[in-house]
């Protein structure tokens, strides 16, 4: 038995009341997040060219000129180091082209850590700066809020969620409903709110799911749904495929502390040890290979410019080489034992699980780097919508808003409208804790807005 269909005005009415439902929270979204949106676009759209922007920036530091001689030695570079910097030398980071200087990253006795920059043709010191103290690592620490705590980097995790959300009430609201303009042409003049609300919509329909994209992509480095999703990735085989570890002894060490940054799908890797001699005491260590063997190992396995090669801080410790370019195809991770120069992991992306590749495949696409200039440039177009669409959202607002009033949508007349959006943004809190906590809260808060207004209304 079919169920009788509801009369037509009942069918608009509850279109209606659905329409200011989704709106409504469109509009407590946009509320939230776009602020941060543009913090995101503009710092993004800067760091997708940060190599070019650091080369630029520090050019008296990153750049050399390129000379037909052989480049000297891995050890001359850190002995040169060390001499204008005396210290304990943590790793040396190869250059990447042949007219990028080398780094030699020091620890110096008051426990700072210094990035020396070194010609790597004569071994001449250029300069030095704070490790990560170029102005791309301060625009990507900007990006992500963690130059202001916890706290802070918390809430671009929230505003991720949120921005997802933005998405898809957005599709909703500018789904086309028999008008005639607004779709995908804008109407009207700057000075009429209907131009805004139309560059705002058109804007987002094409550019709408590229951005949520960008949103989901962005989580994994995100504060607690990131590390979280990243531990239990990681909760066997130490952080390695199967396979890939076998037989070797390993350390309570992680990859990211030693040799960050890496890629996020080894962040809780763990190092493997080196291994002395049998028979070999402890007062009779036989010598490490030595830094300048160690470098002709991993080079000669195929490893790609511009890696870094970490050094043994300890009797168990390795030489642990890693790169992570571009190309995602030549993401390389190789450990040596420091006696015998024998390599105990050795692992590149082809190694990765599936749920791993596509992690990194976003994480590279999201950065810029997946395919070339074209993904720059793309992903900057995504920057520079995202900034249209924000202040464009502010300005619509601006010139609807009631004088003395935030200008909140009003509520439906039906609520049971909103449990079908409230079952989905549950969904998205179960997946994104925060993001869930905080949509707690504004759900709590509008039926607070709501009982407040019917108080109101019968006291008047």
């Amino acid at each position: 038995m079919s169920a009788t269909p509801l009369p037509a005005a009942d069918t608009a009415e509850h279109a209606a009341n659905l329409y200011r439902a989704v709106w409504r929270w469109h509009f407590y979204a946009g509320l939230l997040v776009l602020p941060f949106m543009i913090l995101l676009a503009v710092t993004g759209g800067l760091y997708l060219f940060r190599d070019e922007l650091d080369g630029l920036w520090h050019r008296d530091l990153k750049q050399v000129e390129v000379r037909a001689t052989p480049v000297e030695v891995p050890s001359a570079w850190l002995d040169a180091a060390l001499k204008a910097h005396p210290g304990t030398a943590l790793k040396i980071i190869t250059p990447a082209t042949p007219a990028a200087s080398a780094e030699v990253v020091i620890k110096t006795a008051d426990g700072a850590r210094r990035s020396v920059y070194v010609d790597p043709y004569d071994s001449r010191v250029l300069g030095d700066l704070a490790d990560r103290g170029t102005v791309m690592w301060l625009v990507r620490r900007l990006h992500s809020l963690a130059e202001f705590g916890a706290i802070a980097n918390g809430i671009i995790e929230i505003v991720g969620g949120w921005a997802i959300l933005l998405v898809g009430t957005g599709f909703y609201l500018w789904w086309p409903r028999r008008q005639t303009g607004g779709v995908v042409s804008v109407r009207g003049a700057p000075r009429q709110r209907l131009f805004w609300r139309d560059l705002h919509a058109v804007t987002g329909a094409f550019a709408g799911v590229a951005i949520g994209f960008m949103a989901l992509s962005g989580m994994p480095w995100s504060i607690l749904w990131g590390e979280k999703v990243n531990e239990f990735a990681n909760s066997s085989n130490y952080g390695y495929p199967a396979g890939v570890y076998t037989d070797v002894p390993m350390s309570d060490e992680h990859l990211a502390h030693a040799n960050g940054p890496t890629a996020w799908s080894l962040e809780q890797a763990k190092m493997p040890e080196s291994i002395p001699a049998s028979g070999t005491a402890a007062t009779a260590l036989p010598p490490p290979i030595g830094l300048d063997a160690a470098a002709a190992t991993v080079e000669r396995l195929g490893i790609s410019p511009g890696y870094t090669l970490s050094l043994p801080g300890k009797p168990t410790g390795v030489y642990s080489a890693a790169v992570y370019p571009d190309d995602l195809s030549k993401q390389r991770v190789i450990h040596l034992d420091q006696y015998s120069g024998k390599p105990l992991i050795d692992m590149s992306y082809a190694d990765y699980g599936p749920v791993a590749k596509a992690m990194e495949f976003g994480i590279n696409v999201h950065m810029g780097q997946e395919f070339g200039l074209a993904n720059q440039l793309f992903m900057l177009a995504l920057c520079l919508a995202t900034i249209l669409m924000s202040v464009s959202a502010g300005i619509m607002w601006w010139k609807r808003r009631p004088k003395g009033s935030l200008g909140i949508p009003p509520a439906p007349a039906d609520r049971s409208v909103m449990r079908g959006l409230i079952a989905i943004m549950a969904v998205v809190g179960l997946i994104f804790p925060l993001v869930g906590a905080s949509l707690l809260v504004m759900v709590l808060l509008d039926l607070a807005f709501a009982y407040r207004r019917r108080s109101s209304a019968r006291v008047a």
